[in-house]
């Protein structure tokens, strides 16, 4: 029998059947968007239209200055060499018809709209009457001068031009004006060359252009016409303001030199008018201007060697303006401005005397204590020539330091000290004081700038002494004592500034003690133990200064006891007193908490003079004095790493095992026989196999670097017989074939170093 279900259960079924094509369509709708977006990624971009490279307005310009270009030439060859039926007088008429028509033809024009075209038939009627010009100068006024008329012509045409830009039907027209004001910059110019006034009447009439050109650029609103007229007045003002300066600086007069002087007066009240109306370079220009003129007849007037102090002075006059409150802001910087480039001009002509007197003694360097010179300078010109009108180098660096001194400005007081300095330092050579004037005056001013006084000063402290050094090289007493007084003095101005000073202050003692054992006629070996009082005196000072003064005492320190290792160097029996006395101050340093590290370098320092020492005495069985150091230092290391299993192998037993293994290869390399290498060679191999075993680096790296070498000083007869016998291409073709080998398996290799580094890093 059929089953009928009730309508309840029929309601689950069609529920569950409902919720199973909810599900599907689910699915399927999800499908199909991923479908729709893969066909969509795949679809290739519809190409966007070309961009066009030249938009209309650009294109119609084009066509339009190229079309009356063309016009002009045509008309150009009309009237120059168009020969035909018509003479010069017809062609004049026809020009002059044609030129009317084209001043005329951009009326309508404008009326339509048609701006460009009308510009461009503008500007060829502009042209025309260039030739209408010369057509008249052919036809009527053939026996006028060609110069004198060209001036008249330019002039006539410049009036006209703005008269036609300035019709009310064509001042729409932004062509006339600019052209205008073009051709308005001839006329003066070519009367100059007219009437032969010479340079000074040139440079007159570009600053009288120039003038035009400033008023024309501040008064006309146009800006076409205030962009023409900007250019023209920095371009006509340049050539007049560097022709006036040039006939100042070239003036012997005072006559001449005057009237370069107007002009220059001329050129900076141009530049201050522009400078008033707009904030540009107008106002430091005019500033250099005023000073050149203001300078222009006393430097005629005065020896040479005051023309810097004089040219200064006048520079410095201006900053008066400052305290002017009529006087523009914009002007008023400008100004300033232009001071401050005088006064660093002045500068940089005197920093030549200031470099030859502070780089002139380092002759002394290479002919110490040949004799005190007969003054100072003599003293800083041993090997330079002084250079000329130096006389008054102090005098501009003392007034550029006190201008610098009363400014309110950051870092002034700084630059006005270091004027100061170098005005003491070149004093005494452009005096040609005694040569002890010249030390006491260096060592006064390194005494002065370690003042507490004069803290930004404290940089040029070094300077000032190394000066006196080197000029105290030159005799041998003057060495002695300089460098006696700048170790106390910088030893006294340690305690306020002790990051700069006590470096200083141990580097000049440095150069003390060399100095006294080479006074004394010690042997540089001799003089080493005597130099290394200043690392000791550098280990007792770094723990009561800290960090960072600390570090940079011990910096020095360390700097004076390499100094010392270098001259006991070819002494052997003192280099390894030497290195142990160096041991012992690292040692001592070690016993710092935060110089702990120190201890390995004092017990390689005195494992070397260990070593140093064995060799002096010509020792050939080395083992005999360093077994019985290496055996109680590996016996401490296995009791440390026992105490402490944190302890590092190299720490534990490294001092131990190269206190034996480095002097008995040394000795294995020089030892003709088999023995003492088989043996090194088995020792090595042990300590190789132990620190392999125990995963120990000390033992594994040290063994294994002794036995590699070891084996190689026994393999080398060998291996270069095999050298001799192959041919010259073979070691060339080995090491290719060797490059190609790690270049095809350069990944691999780097995995496996870095296997090697990790099993290393996991090793005690």
């Amino acid at each position: 029998m059929t089953h009928i279900p009730s309508p309840a259960e029929e309601l689950r079924l069609l529920d569950a059947e409902l919720r199973q094509l909810d599900a599907r369509r689910s699915q399927l709708l999800a499908r199909r968007g991923w479908l729709v977006a893969t066909l969509r990624t795949s679809r290739p971009a519809p190409a966007a239209p070309p961009r066009p490279e030249a938009s209309p307005p650009r294109v119609q310009n084009v066509l339009l200055v190229l079309g009356g270009t063309l016009l002009t030439i045509a008309a150009m060859a009309f009237t120059l060499v168009g020969w035909g039926h018509l003479g010069i007088v017809g062609r004049s008429a026809v020009l002059a018809a044609v030129t009317v028509a084209a001043l005329t033809a951009p009326l309508p024009l404008l009326r339509r709209g048609l701006r460009s075209t009308a510009e461009a038939v503008a500007g060829l009627g502009l042209a025309l009457t260039v030739l209408d010009a010369y057509a008249l100068h052919r036809v009527a006024l053939g026996g006028v001068d060609g110069v004198g008329y060209t001036t008249v012509a330019t002039a006539a045409l410049a009036g006209l031009w703005t008269a036609y830009g300035l019709l009310p039907r064509t001042a729409g027209l932004r062509l006339p004006l600019p052209a205008a004001l073009i051709a308005a910059q001839l006329p003066l110019t070519l009367w100059a060359f007219a009437a032969e006034a010479g340079p000074y009447g040139h440079a007159a009439a570009a600053l009288a252009t120039a003038a035009l050109d400033t008023g024309v650029a501040l008064r006309v609103p146009a800006r076409s016409v205030r962009v023409t007229a900007t250019v023209l007045a920095y371009t006509t003002g340049a050539a007049g303001a560097l022709t006036a300066g040039g006939l100042s600086w070239a003036a012997t007069g005072p006559g001449a030199a005057a009237r370069a002087a107007a002009l220059l007066l001329l050129a900076a009240l141009i530049a201050l008018t522009a400078a008033r109306r707009t904030a540009t370079v107008a106002a430091p220009l005019a500033g250099a201007l005023l000073v050149a003129a203001a300078g222009s007849v006393p430097r005629v007037a005065l020896p040479g060697v005051w023309t810097v102090p004089v040219y200064l002075l006048c520079g410095i006059a201006l900053l008066a303006v400052v305290r002017v409150e009529r006087v523009p802001e914009p002007v008023r910087l400008g100004l300033v401005r232009a001071s401050a480039g005088v006064q660093a001009l002045a500068v940089l002509w005197a920093a030549q005397t200031v470099a030859v007197t502070l780089t002139g003694p380092l002759a002394w360097l290479g002919r110490p204590w040949e004799g005190a010179p007969s003054d100072a300078r003599a003293a800083v010109t041993a090997e330079v020539p002084w250079p000329p009108y130096a006389e008054t180098v102090p005098l501009v660096l003392a007034a550029v330091a006190a201008v610098l001194a009363v400014t309110a400005r950051p870092g002034a007081r700084a630059a006005a000290l270091v004027l100061a300095a170098a005005t003491a330092f070149v004093f005494p050579p452009v005096l040609e004081l005694p040569y002890a004037a010249g030390l006491l005056v260096s060592c006064a001013v390194a005494a002065l700038v370690l003042a507490p006084s004069f803290p930004a000063a404290a940089p040029l402290a070094p300077v000032a002494a190394a000066h006196a050094v080197l000029l105290a090289l030159a005799s041998r007493s003057a060495t002695l004592t300089v460098l006696t007084a700048l170790t106390l003095l910088f030893a006294m101005a340690a305690r306020n500034r002790a990051l700069m000073a006590a470096p200083v202050t141990l580097a000049h003692a440095t150069a003390l003690a060399c100095a006294i054992g080479a006074a004394a006629d010690w042997a540089p070996e001799h003089t080493a133990p005597l130099v290394l009082v200043v690392p000791a005196a550098a280990a007792l000072l770094a723990g009561r200064l800290g960090a960072p003064a600390g570090v940079a005492v011990e910096v020095t320190g360390a700097a004076a006891g390499l100094l010392a290792v270098g001259l006991a160097v070819t002494d052997p029996p003192m280099l390894a007193l030497v290195l142990a006395l160096c041991g012992v101050l690292t040692g001592a340093t070690a016993l710092r908490p935060d110089r702990r590290r120190a201890g390995y370098v004092s017990a390689a320092l005195l494992v070397l003079a260990t070593w140093v020492r064995l060799a002096a005495w010509e020792v050939t069985t080395p083992e005999l004095y360093t077994l019985p150091v290496t055996i109680p230092a590996l016996l401490v290391g296995a009791l440390r790493r026992r105490r402490d299993p944190r302890t590092s192998s190299w720490t534990a037993y490294g001092p131990g095992l190269a206190a034996t293994l480095l002097p008995s290869l040394l000795a294995a390399w020089a030892d003709p026989h088999w023995t003492r290498p088989l043996l090194l060679g088995l020792a090595a191999l042990s300590l190789t196999l132990l620190g392999g075993g125990h995963q120990l680096q000390a033992p594994l790296l040290l063994g294994g670097a002794v036995l590699a070498l070891d084996a190689l000083h026994e393999l080398s007869p060998y291996i270069v017989q095999v050298t001799d016998a192959l041919p010259r291409w073979a070691l060339p073709a080995l090491a290719g074939l060797l490059l190609l080998a790690l270049g095809a398996t350069y990944e691999q290799r780097i995995r496996d170093v870095r296997r090697v580094r990790d099993a290393l890093g996991r090793m005690d």
